[in-house]
């Protein structure tokens, strides 16, 4: 591989600096300076982003394209340190990221990439997405709050371009809504087709009628099972081995209905038309067959509400973005260690 110097495009000793060294002395003028991959110097800009827009709570996502931009400039900059300190790592990158014009056009082309067959061709799905993707800033909006969701909830993201590259939950989440749109357009095949897609390579089933809100993690993922009547609002986490499912014996409206800023646990069953209230806690492996109180928390199997049926204890955080697994454990029982 080819390099050529850096463009000083900042200082010397910036930490963002591109750290890749000459260590070829026969080459003409070869020094210490940083060098980068050639084809990295002629099709890329080099700017890094400073600073973040200011934002008043984790809640307060907005769908300004101000806000899209200084993402999508944050994800090209993380995948320039990377593609510079792990060379192995450099075309992977720059196909998927810094050759992009766009966040549509990235995430498209990684999702068409990623649940393309032999028979369903990345390039018929990067046409597809990018169709939704470029038309509706109301899909890209939602994008960009899971991407901060994941950054500002999860600690092993460590990366906005983490999230867009490996986080099976979040591609998932993004190839359904698309399937959502699909779906509402009457492109029924197509749309349970990336059903079908989503579920063989992510290991995630989402009925591509389930309507999913905005700043939602799906933590892991694995096994998360959604049903085609099921909601999600806004800012809810969900970790993995979850299922918003039916009771098995009714038609129609039979899924859970999940309020904002509700966090559900590993491993738990939510099952028929009950609604989860806004804020409320899911404890890990519980059993829910019955409507969840806002702000409150239910736990076990059958579940229960922490505090009793009559005074259930409430919480005053939004668990979704607090992501707190174990408050009021205390209360639970009196044999927990």
């Amino acid at each position: 591989m080819k390099f050529c110097r850096a463009p000083p495009t900042f200082p010397y000793n910036s930490p963002h600096r591109p750290s890749i060294h000459s260590t070829d002395s026969s080459r003409p003028h070869a020094t210490h300076e940083p060098l980068i991959p050639c084809y990295l110097h002629t099709q890329i800009q080099f700017c890094y982003p400073t600073a973040a827009p200011p934002r008043t709570s984790f809640t307060g996502f907005t769908d300004s394209c101000e806000d899209e931009a200084w993402v999508w400039s944050q994800i090209k900059a993380e995948a320039r340190r990377d593609a510079d300190a792990e060379p192995a790592l450099a075309s992977y990158l720059y196909s998927t990221i810094l050759s992009h014009s766009s966040l549509a056009r990235s995430i498209s082309f990684h999702l068409g990439n990623k649940l393309c067959s032999s028979t369903l061709l990345s390039t018929l799905l990067y046409d597809l997405f990018l169709s939704f993707f470029s038309k509706e800033p109301s899909l890209r909006a939602a994008t960009v709050a899971d991407l901060r969701a994941a950054r500002m909830r999860d600690p092993a993201c460590v990366s906005f371009s983490h999230c867009l590259l490996n986080y099976k939950g979040f591609l998932a989440c993004q190839a359904q809504r698309v399937a959502h749109r699909l779906w509402n357009e009457s492109r029924r095949p197509l749309a349970l087709a990336l059903q079908s897609r989503i579920a063989d390579v992510f290991a995630i089933d989402i009925h591509p009628a389930a309507k999913i809100g905005k700043g939602v993690l799906f933590d892991h993922a694995t096994g998360l099972v959604v049903g085609e009547t099921a909601v999600i609002g806004n800012n809810v986490s969900i970790l993995h081995h979850v299922t918003l499912g039916g009771t098995g014996k009714e038609s129609g409206d039979r899924h859970p209905k999940v309020g904002d800023g509700v966090l559900i646990g590993a491993g738990a069953t939510i099952l028929g038309n009950i609604k989860i209230g806004e804020g409320a806690k899911i404890g890990a492996g519980s059993l829910v067959l019955k409507d969840v109180p806002p702000r409150t928390t239910a736990v076990g199997n059958p579940a229960r509400l922490v505090g009793g049926k009559d005074q259930p204890a409430k919480h005053e955080d939004i668990p979704g973005e607090s992501m707190d697994h174990t408050s009021f454990i205390s209360e639970w029982s009196d044999y927990i260690i």
